[in-house]
């Protein structure tokens, strides 16, 4: 069941961190984004997602945060999680975007949910973040911003 959470954010904290390492760029995001839970037993998923305004007269919903709980990952969670987002907001938003670091990680995943690679914020994690952030011994650099039209 996938459910809003409007009080007590923080308390998924420990989840938050395992998509973004550094709790001072959560807490940028966290209040005045929309935050849901996908849970059964236990919480397996939480996304985050914020309103990015207009570009070219879209208007963009952003993925500021999806993390799968450690022990659901590679279960489809992930992408129920997706799924539920582009229903709930198709018909208040053109576009779908979701930024990331250049990881094997992450990227595939996004493109496998229909997600395209659209722009680059160079230097996004070395200008941001007060410590270098590395994913599989690599050290993260630019955001990569993925999109889907909704």
């Amino acid at each position: 069941m996938i459910c809003e959470i409007i009080e007590n954010k923080k308390k998924y904290l420990p989840l938050l961190l395992l998509a973004d390492e550094q709790e001072s760029m959560i807490e940028s995001y966290l209040n005045r984004g929309t935050m849901y839970v996908l849970e059964e037993q236990d919480v397996k998923v939480v996304c985050v997602v914020t309103d990015e305004g207009q570009e070219e007269g879209k208007r963009i919903l952003e993925i500021k945060n999806l993390a799968v709980a450690p022990e659901s990952q590679k279960k489809g969670y992930g992408r129920a999680m997706i799924e539920f987002v582009k229903k709930q907001y198709t018909d208040s938003f053109d576009v779908l975007q979701a930024g990331t670091g250049d990881s094997q990680l992450t990227i595939p995943f996004y493109e496998k949910c229909g997600f395209r690679k659209s722009h680059v914020m160079k230097n996004f994690f070395v200008d941001n973040y007060d410590h270098p952030i590395y994913e599989e011994g690599i050290q993260l650099v630019d955001m990569i911003y993925l999109r889907m039209n909704l």
